[in-house]
C-alpha cells in the first residue's frame, strides 16, 4: 500500500478532500441523531428518518475505508448513536414457547387504522377476522364504516365496545369498558378488559391526534395521557394498541416505554406500516406489560393506507 505522504500530489488532494467531507458529514449526522432525543417537532422529525439514515451512514463508512481511513472513528461515532437511538425500533425475537403451551394461553391482538371514507371497513374487518384473532381493534372509524365493521364482525366477534373513531371486538367477554379522553375535549381511546380463558388482560385502543406542523401538541398530550393511565392501572396483563401517530423512537413515548414494553416486529424487519404502498415508518404501535411476546408482525387487510399489527402474546 502506498503511504499518503508518498502518493502524487494530485492524490492526496483528492484523499484531503475526501476527508474532509466525511468529517463535515460525520459531524451534520451526529448532530442530527442527537436531535432525536428532543422532545417535540424536532425529535418526531428526526424519528420519522432515522431508519433512513442508517442508509448514508453505511454509505459513510463505506466511502472512509475506501478514500479515508484516517477519519473512519469520526464516521463511527455517529453510527454508534445511531445504533443506541434506533435501539427501540431494530426487530425483536419470537417468544420461546411449545405448541401445546401457546396454543392453550396465547392471545391474538390485531390492530388497524382503517381510514376513514375509505369504503374499506368492511374488508379490513373481514380480513382481520380471517388471521383468527381474538381481538380486532380499528380506528379512524366514522359512522358509515362503524356500522359495516359490526356487521362483518358480529357473528365471530359477539362482544364488542366503541366510543368516538376507535372501537374493539373480541371473541371473549369484555369488562370494565371505558371511554378516555386523555386530555383533550373529545374521546379518541379507550380501555377494556378481555376476558381471556387464561385471565383477564386490559386492552387500550388508541388512535392519537394527527401530527401537523404547529399542532403537535394534542398528539403529545395524548400520548402523556395514555402513559399516565397506564402508570396507574392496576391490571396484571396489559396491552396497548392503536394508531399513535409516532414513530417508534419519537421521544413523546418515552413515557410510555418507561410503563410498559414496545413491541418489536419479530419477523426481522422494522415493522413499518404507513404508507402500504411504500411503508417508510412504524407509526402503529403495540405496547405489552406483565405479558410475553410470542410473535409480532404487519399484515395488509382492506383498502388502508395503513398495515395492521398482528401481535400474539402470552
Amino acid at each position: 500500500m502506498i503511504d499518503v505522504e508518498h502518493r502524487p500530489p494530485r492524490i492526496r488532494r483528492s484523499a484531503t478532500a475526501a476527508a474532509r467531507w466525511i468529517a463535515v458529514a460525520s459531524a451534520a449526522l451526529l448532530l442530527v441523531v442527537a436531535c432525536g432525543w428532543i422532545p417535540g417537532v424536532v425529535g418526531t422529525a428526526v424519528s420519522a428518518v432515522l431508519p433512513w439514515l442508517g442508509l448514508v451512514l453505511l454509505a459513510l463508512v463505506v466511502a472512509a475505508l475506501l478514500r479515508a481511513r484516517r477519519v473512519i472513528v469520526l464516521v463511527l461515532v455517529p453510527a454508534l448513536l445511531w445504533v443506541l437511538a434506533m435501539a427501540p425500533a431494530f426487530p425483536g425475537l419470537p417468544g420461546q414457547t411449545s405448541a401445546e403451551s401457546a396454543s392453550a394461553s396465547a392471545l391474538t391482538v390485531v390492530s388497524q387504522n382503517v381510514r376513514a371514507r375509505s369504503g374499506g371497513a368492511a374488508a379490513s374487518a373481514t380480513e382481520l377476522a380471517q388471521s383468527g384473532a381474538d381481538v380486532i381493534a380499528l380506528v379512524e372509524l366514522d359512522g358509515d364504516s362503524l356500522s359495516v365493521a359490526q356487521n362483518a364482525l358480529a357473528a365471530d366477534y359477539p362482544h364488542s365496545y366503541t366510543v368516538g373513531t376507535v372501537g374493539v371486538w373480541s371473541r371473549y367477554p369484555l369488562a370494565n369498558a371505558e371511554p378516555l379522553t386523555l386530555g383533550l375535549s373529545w374521546k379518541r381511546a379507550l380501555r377494556v378488559e378481555v376476558q381471556a380463558p387464561s385471565s383477564p388482560v386490559a386492552v387500550y385502543v388508541l388512535h392519537a391526534a394527527s401530527v401537523r406542523p404547529g399542532h403537535q401538541q394534542d398528539r403529545d398530550t395524548m400520548l402523556s395521557g395514555i402513559a399516565e393511565q397506564v402508570a396507574v392501572d392496576p391490571a396484571e396483563s396489559l396491552l396497548v394498541v392503536g394508531d399513535f401517530n409516532a414513530p417508534s423512537t419519537d421521544p413523546s413515548l418515552s413515557a410510555l416505554r418507561a410503563e410498559a414494553d414496545g413491541v418489536r416486529p419479530t419477523d426481522g424487519t422494522l415493522g413499518f406500516t404507513w404508507p402500504v404502498a411504500f411503508p417508510l415508518v412504524r407509526i402503529d404501535q403495540v405496547f405489552v406489560r406483565g405479558l410475553d411476546v410470542v410473535t409480532s408482525t404487519t399484515v395488509r387487510a382492506g383498502n388502508s393506507d395503513h398495515l395492521a399489527t398482528v401481535t400474539r402474546v402470552r
